[in-house]
């Protein structure tokens, strides 16, 4: 099962916050990506008030996988039902490897099928598969 899938058909991994023309040294190390995914809750105002409690909370173990696989800062917004993630991701971190990385760790096992309980897969996602990965169709530019 795949945490993460790629809806998008444009570009979605964008050089942010970064200074103009940095080094080929320093490109290893300042350059980072941002990936925006969203998925449902199930619409259910218990399950959800449930669901954002864990999230006040998140398991140290949890936390520790995020940081471990290049993920520097992650965000999540909820509207109604719809969940949106924000993360800003260092040049090194691939979705593949942190999926593999998540189907080796028992910890994160557990708190994915707890998460499971409250959240619905979008209509378009593929059986087992939960956070899309959104496109990106606008971009505010000087």
């Amino acid at each position: 099962m795949s945490t993460w899938i790629d809806l998008s058909h444009e570009p979605y991994n964008v050089t942010v916050g970064r200074p103009a023309a940095p080094t080929k040294s320093q490109r290893a190390t300042t350059m980072s990506r941002r990936h925006c995914l969203a998925l449902d809750l199930k619409d259910d105002s218990r399950l959800i008030a449930e669901y954002e409690r864990y999230h006040e909370q998140v398991w140290p173990e949890i936390l520790q996988s995020i940081r471990d696989a290049g993920i520097e800062d992650m965000e999540i917004y909820r509207v109604g039902n719809r969940l949106f993630m924000i993360m800003q991701v260092s040049d090194g971190f691939s979705f593949e490897a942190k999926d593999e990385s998540d189907r080796a760790n028992p910890r994160v096992l557990q708190w994915e099928e707890l998460m499971w309980k409250y959240q619905q897969a979008l209509p378009m996602a593929k059986p087992g598969e939960k956070w899309l990965r959104m496109g990106r169709i606008f971009k505010l530019t000087r």
